[in-house]
């Protein structure tokens, strides 16, 4: 089951700004094997998301320098991920330029449709969109700048990432064991299956009858007895 949570836009950016004149040692530098743009892109994303799309060939994921989806440094690929993506991982759609926020996608392209360039937008002055990017560095460089004879927008609208099926959570609670497991017992209970949870001792409530006094969890502490009305007006027994 997916849920999704927000794209945070401002991590992208301070990424981007970080590592805009060098290269992370997470990642290869691919600069002199076709062009380090969309790699740096993708991690950019990545460091707003925190989900990969681990599908092969059609996701978006990085393992290391030989292990990577053709959509984590390719141009079109990355478009296409991100705008027909309804699994695992960031995902957005088309959008005008006027439309464009910080941590969005711009791609650049040629007169004949092909697009050859994946910048990040990290600024916003005066109504000039700034972008950072890799090859020819460029940190919150002025888009109309670039020289160009197309431009596309792709908004991140959100993240989409998987909920596990037994959650660690409600296989507690179903089982009586657990509401938040301490640290000693949350290994113990990482989404095993219900039979293998080990057991946890719980003590036996005391019997309370009627008449004594309720337990202090009841309400919090130095909460006032609440006082019966005193409108006369009302009729006995009502």
């Amino acid at each position: 089951m997916f849920a999704i949570k927000p794209y945070q836009r401002l991590r992208a950016v301070e990424y981007a700004q970080k590592w805009a004149y060098s290269r992370s040692p997470l990642f290869q530098d691919y600069t002199d094997f076709g062009g380090d743009c969309t790699n740096f892109i993708s991690q950019c994303l990545l460091a707003g998301s925190c989900v990969m799309n681990p599908l092969p060939t059609f996701g978006w994921y990085y393992r290391s320098e030989n292990d990577y989806s053709p959509s984590w440094t390719g141009v079109p690929f990355l478009y296409n991920f991100l705008t027909a993506n309804m699994e695992e991982g960031p995902f957005g759609d088309e959008i005008p330029p006027d439309s464009a926020e910080l941590g969005d996608i711009v791609q650049l392209g040629r007169a004949d449709g092909t697009y050859y360039h994946t910048l990040i937008i990290t600024g916003i002055r005066d109504d000039e969109i700034l972008v950072s990017a890799h090859d020819n560095n460029a940190y919150n460089r002025a888009l109309s700048s670039y020289t160009y004879s197309n431009a596309r927008f792709i908004h991140i609208r959100g993240v989409r990432f998987l909920i596990a099926e037994n959650d660690c959570c409600f296989i507690g609670l179903i089982n009586g064991t657990s509401i938040f497991p301490d640290a000693a017992r949350r290994e113990a209970l990482t989404c095993y299956p219900a039979a293998d949870i080990p057991s946890i001792p719980t003590q036996e409530p005391e019997d309370v009858s009627p008449e004594t006094e309720r337990p202090a969890d009841i309400l919090p502490e130095n909460t006032p007895s609440p006082t019966p009305p005193t409108n006369t007006d009302v009729p006995p027994g009502i």
